[in-house]
């Protein structure tokens, strides 16, 4: 593996937000701890927020973005079929959430990738969901997110 793959994993390893030791992340990456602590302090050097020392183990802060993403053919065309469903069913900030979503991900897409996104198809029932039930679901949306209970 690549060093640049091997200090790409460890960072997405790390923003699971719990305690990781060297000695798991080495195990993972098939290489030794003192090549996870080289890789560690070169990732903080960089701004990279990660926590923790040697013998105890390692997280990453909380609010720590990573892009750009790489994501396989198949994710891609997951994804997007995703976000169709979504803008078709959800609430309306959902569904323009889902249509910003599109917009970014067909901007970085090669034009074979493009083309590929453009045949894949979602066939919905012929209903369509009314202002009054987005209204609705995005009651919901936002009372699950603050946890509040609705009557």
């Amino acid at each position: 593996m690549r060093r640049a793959d091997r200090l790409f994993q460890i960072v997405q390893h790390l923003r699971g937000g719990r305690l990781v030791t060297a000695q798991k992340l080495g195990t993972w990456l098939e290489v030794s701890e003192r090549t996870i602590y080289r890789d560690i302090a070169d990732l903080q050097s960089t701004g990279v927020p990660i926590d923790g020392e040697a013998g105890v183990g390692y997280m990453m802060r909380e609010g720590f973005d990573l892009p750009p993403l790489m994501f396989t053919r198949d994710e891609i065309v997951a994804l997007v079929a995703g976000a169709r469903m979504v803008r078709a069913f959800g609430g309306a900030a959902m569904a323009r959430a889902a249509d910003e979503a599109l917009v970014k991900i067909g901007a970085v897409l090669p034009d074979t990738e493009k083309d590929r996104i453009a045949r894949t198809e979602i066939h919905t029932p012929m209903w369509v969901v009314s202002d009054a039930a987005r209204e609705a679901i995005d009651l919901i949306e936002r009372a699950i997110e603050k946890r509040q209970v609705l009557t």
